[in-house]
């Protein structure tokens, strides 16, 4: 296809993409256009693409989107959204349509953002160093001084390697004009950059072929530098490197262990570290190991209980006394939160021109501080273009929770009052000249509309310097209004694609060809080993749970009494295990469901997105059961449903797991709940005064009709099946099968024997097996079952102890 003039490719893609998508796309007057320039004509950097969208049909471009949305979906993206009833995962928002940006302007703003990364370090190096620029009046002390996000512990302590930043954010938007400006610097900790990544991935399931055939830089590369640079940073071989994260609770998790495992790095929360002698230790199953370096995702005053916000139960004390001494860095330094506050724009271009002489190459939108006369007088003259918001606040207006005033939108007595609030409370307010960002394309209702867009840029230093991520992501408003750009008010957020006029480098993070190091996965955190062991053991409570449940509901179905003799006293047995048989989907079920998907979540570093997806749709679909299913046939069904897809999750851990300190602690927490399950059953089923039929309902229960019957050629008998379901070591639904994993588990963990000792955990697993081992059906009694049901719970008691504490 030869190319067109864009006033006719647009006429022709009319009839293409419905609803006369792009003829009819009309910029909101006065307000730049990323797709449409100032004649109406569409850029060059975008008639490739739009070309494309001109050959498909809306139902292929719905299709498309359906890609993207399940890449999504599948792969568990979400960000936590707050709200007035609470807190709740949802889904990412993906706007499908990327952000197109030509290279040459690209490099243009990435200049100015070097700049401003050099000029962030260097105030707020002078800030907890010599502070010069308040000396000298460049900056008022009120700023600094009655600033939250002023450490004062700080003061003095010089980063270990000299720099504070190492990864910054900026968020920028284009003004009517057609220019850049820099709405807000984030510095504290940015997060973004792994969305970037997936809005990158689901923007390519939807235009594959498209992104092929376009050179559109990589993101890879930018990746690539900063794990490297963040290895450089670590003071001896044995430090790790670790991503610090408040906790599954936090808006941005998700990415915070999507990041950890892109890079290969621990995730970690701090409780999981401790400071010894200075230094920073993680506490793994293996003893307490060195961290050299944090990339922390919490904000700073939460950093450290001693000598921050002593309120602080995220934080990790001591960890200030480990930056004095120099023996961990920590990106970003604690206390560079400071260089977010927004008043802070109002003398970036006066200590721009104070510390490097030169003028800032890409403007902050306008900003006064009302702390000054001159600056208050302006602010209040001009109120009808302003916007009025906190001084000391980290965001930008259209995503501060509303704490921001829009000048225009007060009424005349309003208006006349702004003078005397601005006097009064001046110090702590800032006036921002309002700006209409620019409009990007966005699909909505089946054609292409303009809405608001502002991009979140990233920089990370390496070793030669700021590097740019040659893209990032562009928040898009949910409707006109700008302040909806927030995805907490409804906003999405799209892909930005940097194009090149030339073929582009295709960068991995996959070692080249030639020879390579094999190393061993790092030390397994005790928190992760705890997690993992209680998700095995609610998996397999809750497969217990409904293999019992099962069989219960058949038999109701056919008997239809449940004061028969075997369903009344398998009753008493799920009652006194908190199982209420009068619901078909019982909640206690449900809880151990919600409870493995909990212990999870506290993994998902270490969790495949199939496990993940098997695992939630497991839970959700036990949910649909609890509110639809009758007692009976039906229950019967349903659990025989949640068994398979409990076996699809298992399964898939099963094969894809890798054989290291993780699964045995997940295998330890399966076997162990197996072996308390059948110990449990067996001495409550199996003894002389079960009613009849509980022998056969014990082998169905435990998977084992077919082989006993294979085996033993008589009717079910209790030797027979105390044999079978308790001491054969083949059978994996026996005691002592269980316990044989248990031993090829634990003779492999960390310090199982020491100074050819073994350790209290090894030596009673050792017993438990050798005692269980020599042990004849005849011998196996309702007493027995209950002391050994107590040694397996001391046993478990005893790992925990041992690893977990």
């Amino acid at each position: 296809m030869g190319k067109k003039p864009a006033r006719e490719l647009r006429a022709d893609i009319k009839d293409r993409i419905g609803n006369d998508a792009a003829v009819n796309y009309a910029p909101f007057p006065d307000v730049a256009d990323e797709m449409v320039d100032n004649t109406g004509a569409i850029r060059p950097v975008w008639q490739r693409f739009i070309r494309h969208l001109e050959e498909m049909p809306e139902r292929e471009l719905t299709e498309r989107f359906a890609r993207a949305d399940r890449y999504l979906r599948d792969a568990g993206v979400f960000y936590r959204a707050y709200g007035s009833t609470g807190t709740g995962e949802r889904s990412w928002p993906l706007s499908h349509i990327p952000v197109l940006i030509d290279e040459r302007e690209w490099e243009a703003l990435s200049a100015g953002l070097v700049q401003r990364a050099d000029l962030l370090e260097g105030i707020v190096a002078d800030i907890y160093g010599d502070n010069k620029l308040v000396e000298g009046g460049v900056l008022p002390p009120a700023l600094i001084a009655a600033n939250p996000e002023f450490q004062r512990p700080l003061a003095g302590v010089t980063p270990a390697g000299g720099h504070y930043l190492h990864f910054c954010a900026f968020e920028v938007g284009r003004g009517p004009d057609g220019n850049w400006w820099v709405l807000a610097d984030r510095t504290q900790a940015p997060s973004g950059a792994g969305f970037a990544l997936e809005n990158r991935v689901a923007t390519t399931r939807a235009f594959s072929d498209v992104y092929a055939e376009t050179p559109v830089h990589r993101l890879a590369s930018f990746f690539g530098a900063f794990r490297d640079a963040l290895q450089g940073m670590k003071h001896s071989g044995d430090d790790r490197i670790a991503v610090l994260t408040p906790g599954p609770a936090n808006e941005t998790y998700y990415e915070h262990a999507y990041i950890a495992r892109y890079l290969g790095f621990m995730l970690l929360e701090g409780e999981d570290l401790a400071v010894v002698k200075g230094k920073v230790m993680v506490r793994t199953v293996a003893g307490l190991k060195p961290i050299g370096v944090l990339w922390r995702r919490l904000d700073s005053a939460y950093s450290d209980p001693l000598e921050l916000n002593q309120s602080s139960h995220i934080g990790t004390p001591g960890l200030v006394e480990a930056l004095r001494a120099e023996n961990v860095t920590i990106v970003n330094a604690l206390g560079t939160g400071i260089l977010e506050t927004r008043a802070l724009l109002a003398f970036m271009p006066t200590i721009c021109r104070e510390l490097f002489g030169e003028d800032l190459k890409l403007p902050s939108i306008a900003t006064w501080w009302c702390g000054q006369k001159d600056e208050r007088e302006h602010v209040a003259a001009n109120i009808e273009k302003m916007v009025i918001g906190p001084a000391y606040s980290r965001a930008p207006f259209f995503d501060d929770n509303g704490e921001s005033v829009l000048g225009s939108t007060l009424r005349t007595s309003a208006v006349e009052s702004i003078g005397e609030w601005l006097n009064t409370d001046g110090a702590k307010l800032v006036g921002q000249e309002v700006v209409r960002l620019s409009t990007t394309p966005a699909w909505i209702g089946g054609k292409l509309v303009p809405r608001a867009m502002s991009l979140r840029v990233f920089a990370a230093r390496t070793a030669n310097g700021w590097q740019i991520m040659p893209g990032g992501f562009a928040r898009i408003g949910g409707s006109d209004d700008v302040a909806a750009i927030a995805m907490q008010s409804g906003g999405g957020a799209a892909d930005v694609w940097i194009v090149s006029d030339k073929p582009v480098e295709r960068h991995t993070l996959l070692p080249g060809e030639g020879s390579f190091t094999r190393n061993m996965p790092g030390s397994l955190p005790s928190r992760a080993a705890d997690n993992l062991f209680w998700l095995g053991r609610y998996i397999e409570r809750a497969e217990g749970a409904l293999r019992i449940l099962r069989a219960w509901h058949a038999r109701f179905a056919e008997a239809a009494d449940p004061s028969q003799p075997l369903l009344a006293d398998v009753t008493d047995y799920l009652a006194a295990v908190d199982i209420d048989t009068a619901d078909a989907v019982p909640e206690t079920l449900l809880r151990n469901i919600d409870s493995a998907v909990y212990s999870a979540s506290n993994i998902r570093d270490r969790f495949s997105p199939d496990g993940w997806l098997a695992l939630t749709d497991l839970a959700k679909t036990a949910r649909r059961f609890h509110s639809t299913v009758s007692p009976g046939d039906d229950a019967s069904h349903a659990m025989t449903i949640l068994l398979r897809k409990l076996a699809g999750f298992a399964g898939l851990v099963h094969e894809n797991m890798y054989r290291f300190t993780g699964w045995r602690f997940l295998s330890l927490g399966r076997h162990i709940e197996r072996g308390m399950h059948m110990t449990r059953l067996l001495g409550h089923m199996s003894g002389p005064e079960a009613p009849d039929g509980a022998l056969d309902m014990l082998l169905e229960i435990g998977d084992s009709v077919m082989t006993h019957r294979r085996r033993y050629n008589v009717n079910t008998a209790p030797l027979t099946v105390t044999d079978l379901l308790a001491l054969d070591p083949l059978n994996p639904r026996s005691i002592l099968f269980q316990m044989n994993e248990i031993h090829h588990e634990v003779e492999k963990l960390p310090n199982a024997v020491v100074n050819g000792q073994m350790s209290p955990f090894y030596r009673e697993a050792m017993r438990l097996h050798s005692g269980l081992a020599v042990m004849t059906p005849e011998a196996m009694s309702v007493e027995v079952y209950r002391r050994l049901e107590r040694e397996l719970e001391h046993l478990s008691d005893l790992l925990a102890q041992t690893y977990l504490g």
